[in-house]
């Protein structure tokens, strides 16, 4: 019998959930970092010292969540984090995540590694935010394909993964059989039959509706089944990317730009003069380069950067609605989150990702009522003790707000776009 979502009280029982529900190998590709983890551990801990110094006798009997992120209103301070793995957790995963999002209202992102394609999903959830994750390819003409295409498909952002630029080191995907492409191996084959549930209603069920899932948001030609070989004249991961290939994008793409990867405030500040509307400060969940800062350590630095001139989002080990209150009143503008909806999802589709999301908005909720917070606006670093300290070189001596120079070779602002 499938596990009621309801009955999770917290994001670690839908993790208990997914794993019981997942073949290991697609439990530790969700759940897990690389190398030595340092990182991921680091992105959960780095909360902990971040203490909170609530108000009293201030009425919180009428609270709101209510934000406005790239010129909507949106329901909760949060949109769901591109991940590329959800459509293999549950059966048209990604249309399934996307419809709990929308009906949360707040924005879902598709991953560029996904296997539903981006039309199929704006079709499914008609009326939804939806963002488009854009790796640039080496072939630049390919990269402006998928640009175009999420255009025609009417995505109202884009956001560039700017901290892939090397293959991650995961050993445990080695280990487990589940590298890309994915090879059936004695161990994962053991693996997929002793997890009857995902065998029978994800796997199975492609297999009788199409077969083997493609990576469906891939360039024309390069489009393939999950168990192919590698493409061999192209790749996602560009070692050759520069500011200026940003500067294209930004002329390329007729919406929102949002830059995600960010980790210090120089960059922080380029990206903006570059055209970006928003920025996500993020570590790539712990998954990309070991032993880098949280995301939430060096929030205050890019920030200081910034300056006011565009939204600054973060991801990274958000597992608490206390981790999304203490982002917002450091000065984050939203919390983009990956593992905790993709537990949900992973557990029971639509479903269970919709039971993530309504457990991060009650967490959110109660805590902005124990802060004497009513509204997202009352969250102010002022709520907090021990924030992290700001060593941002290129902001030493600024006061946030200031102008930065960042050089001769620092990109012009492009015009706004809509």
């Amino acid at each position: 019998m499938m596990p009621d979502p309801r009955h999770a009280l917290n994001i670690d029982d839908l993790r208990d959930l997914a794993k019981r529900r997942l073949p290991k190998g697609f439990f530790e590709f969700v759940d897990r970092g690389t190398e030595g983890e340092v990182s991921l551990h680091r992105n959960r801990t780095a909360f902990d010292p971040i203490r909170f110094r609530p108000r009293v006798l201030v009425d919180v009997q009428e609270r709101s969540l209510r934000i406005e992120l790239l010129g909507k209103t949106q329901a909760m301070p949060v949109a769901i984090a591109p991940t590329g793995i959800a459509g293999m957790l549950w059966y048209q995963g990604e249309i399934e995540l996307a419809r709990a999002a929308h009906a949360a209202g707040v924005p879902f992102s598709l991953a560029t590694a996904s296997i539903t394609s981006m039309e199929d999903v704006a079709e499914n959830v008609p009326g939804a935010r939806l963002w488009y994750q854009l790796y640039m390819w080496p072939e630049r003409s390919m990269s402006y394909e998928m640009v175009q295409r999420a255009d025609r498909a009417g995505y109202e952002a884009l956001i560039v993964t700017l901290d892939t630029v090397m293959t991650p080191n995961r050993e445990y995907n080695t280990r487990n059989g589940y590298a890309t492409p994915l090879r059936f191996t004695p161990r994962n084959i053991v693996d997929v039959g002793t997890h009857p549930g995902w065998l029978l209603g994800t796997l199975t069920r492609y297999l009788m509706n199409g077969g083997m899932p493609h990576f469906q948001n891939f360039p024309e030609g390069l489009r393939r089944k999950i168990t192919q070989g590698e493409v061999k004249r192209a790749s996602l991961k560009n070692q050759s990317l520069t500011w200026d290939d940003l500067k294209a994008l930004r002329d390329k793409w007729p919406r929102k730009l949002i830059v995600k990867g960010i980790l210090r405030g120089d960059d922080a500040a380029r990206a903006v003069e570059c055209g970006a509307d928003a920025l996500v400060v993020s570590n790539h969940g712990g998954r990309n380069l070991d032993g880098t800062p949280a995301p939430i350590q060096v929030l205050p630095e890019v920030l200081a950067a910034v300056g006011g001139r565009a939204p600054v989002m973060i991801d990274g080990g958000f597992r608490r609605g206390t981790d999304v209150v203490k982002a917002l009143a450091l000065g984050a503008s939203a919390v983009l989150l990956g593992r905790g909806t993709l537990y949900g999802t992973a557990a029971a589709g639509q479903r269970g990702a919709a039971r993530a999301l309504q457990i991060y908005r009650d967490e959110i909720d109660r805590t902005m009522g124990f802060l004497g917070c009513p509204t997202i606006a009352d969250l102010t670093p002022d709520c907090l003790l021990d924030a992290p300290d700001h060593h941002a070189p290129v902001a030493a001596d600024r006061a946030p707000g200031s102008s930065i120079d960042i050089g001769p070779s620092a990109c012009h602002r492009m015009a706004e776009t809509g």
